[in-house]
């Protein structure tokens, strides 16, 4: 337990059924993680995670990109929302649009993503999908800082998923997300404590001090 460390203000952005975000919010609650989650933010109304969000006290904002002149102003009001809310990690949990400039310069080596294969292999969208097409025969998680890339900044952690051959999407997509919904936490829990150097396109795990 970490429940007396100095917590840190995320945010997390979601656009669908925001699992992981439920994964993050009891590990917060619990003590697993010293954070507080100021803010769920989303780019859909619809989207459950809002109310998985309000379940939990938590406050939520929606911004949807047809109401703003450009991509860039969208971008910016996100941005100034989250620096507001005085954000120290942005964090993405199936968060369905393209990070941008705004944000990535104002949070730079600060926002996470979470991808469902091993990268760089299967980025995008469909990444289950495409490694089950290809035949692979482990998948994996990948937790990474986010750059202007599509899943191509700095990997924090990964880890290995078996693929069976019985396997569809459904049942790989369900094992993988057992390992997300414990690694996710971890990365933050290792981002809050100060204990993630990026160096380069690499990103350097400092031990614990009682390791």
């Amino acid at each position: 337990m970490v429940s007396e460390e100095k917590k840190i203000r995320i945010a997390v952005l979601a656009s669908g059924s925001g699992t992981n975000l439920e994964a993050i919010a009891r590990a917060a609650e619990s003590g697993e993680i010293p954070v507080e989650i100021s803010l769920v933010l989303s780019d859909n109304p619809q989207a459950y995670a809002l109310v998985r969000a309000e379940k939990h006290n938590i406050p939520t904002k929606c911004f949807l990109i047809s109401d703003f002149p450009s991509r860039e102003a969208f971008d910016k009001a996100i941005a100034d929302e989250l620096s507001a809310a005085g954000v120290e990690l942005v964090v993405l949990a199936g968060y369905m649009k393209l990070v941008g400039g705004e944000i990535l310069s104002r949070f730079k080596n600060r926002i996470m993503n979470i991808h469902p294969a091993l990268l760089p292999s299967f980025p995008g969208t469909h990444g289950v999908r495409d490694a089950l097409e290809y035949g692979v025969k482990v998948s994996g998680v990948t937790v990474h800082f986010v750059d202007e890339g599509l899943d191509t900044g700095p990997i924090i952690l990964q880890e290995a998923v078996p693929v069976y051959d019985g396997d569809d999407e459904e049942t790989l997509h369900q094992r993988i997300h057992q390992v997300e919904y414990r690694l996710y936490p971890l990365a933050i829990k290792l981002f809050a404590q100060g204990r993630l150097k990026v160096e380069g396109g690499r990103v350097r795990i400092i031990p614990a001090e009682d390791e």
